[in-house]
């Protein structure tokens, strides 16, 4: 995971688009700008956290139904692509439509050399799922950058968010620093979020390690 610099400054987003929907991994698409992937539970309001980013009210379409995102849906946000994973952890689903969900995210995150970063949401109301435990285990074993964003913050007072986040903080192994509390309704935390997007796609453009390894006359140094 990266450290954001509090000096970073936030990304802008000035426009964000629809560009398709993957249903198997022949279908991802493989752009030129950095991908960053959102995951969730299906009610954690993956929607609402991609409209609120896009400062739009449906371009990420929300239903009072979980379990409805079943494609990888990717946006363009100018600077680089969104891809919005199937949720998972719903329990009105079938077994079958469970395992070709897995699937489908199993097989976008195999080529972990073309995502930037992941947000994984989880409820800030609520201890981490078994089903949240188990992607992170699966960010962690692909060596995947992430942070782990919480949703719906504005459900808790002040003082029972900070409780929250160190709680969620401790059941994941993680540092508080690794959380960012976020509500789509009031847009708390978008800043932060929008600081950790500009740090990412910074250092995605950088060059790549082997070319730092180069010596100045640009060849490679000795070990």
């Amino acid at each position: 995971m990266y450290e954001t610099n509090a000096k970073t400054q936030s990304l802008v987003i000035k426009n964000a688009t629809f560009i398709t929907s993957a249903a198997r991994a022949e279908q991802f698409i493989k752009p030129d700008k950095p991908v960053i992937a959102v995951c969730g539970k299906s009610n954690v309001g993956k929607s609402s956290f991609i409209n609120m980013l896009a400062n739009r009210k449906k371009l990420a379409k929300t239903s009072s139904e979980p379990g409805r995102t079943r494609l990888v849906n990717y946006f363009d946000f100018g600077e680089f692509i969104l891809a919005d994973l199937p949720g998972y952890g719903f329990a009105r689903v079938s077994k079958a439509e469970k395992d070709k969900w897995a699937k489908t995210l199993d097989a976008f995150f195999r080529n972990k050399n073309g995502i930037a970063h992941v947000f994984m949401l989880a409820d800030s109301r609520h201890d981490p799922t078994e089903d949240d435990v188990q992607m992170m285990q699966f960010l962690h074993y692909h060596t995947l950058p992430f942070t782990v964003v919480l949703t719906k913050a504005d459900k808790l007072s002040k003082m029972k968010l900070k409780e929250h986040i160190r709680a969620i903080a401790a059941d994941l192994y993680l540092g508080v620093e690794n959380l960012i509390a976020t509500s789509a309704e009031t847009g708390y935390g978008k800043d932060d979020v929008l600081k950790k997007l500009r740090f990412v796609i910074d250092r995605a453009s950088e060059p790549a390690y082997e070319e730092e390894e180069e010596g100045e006359d640009g060849e490679e140094k000795e070990e």
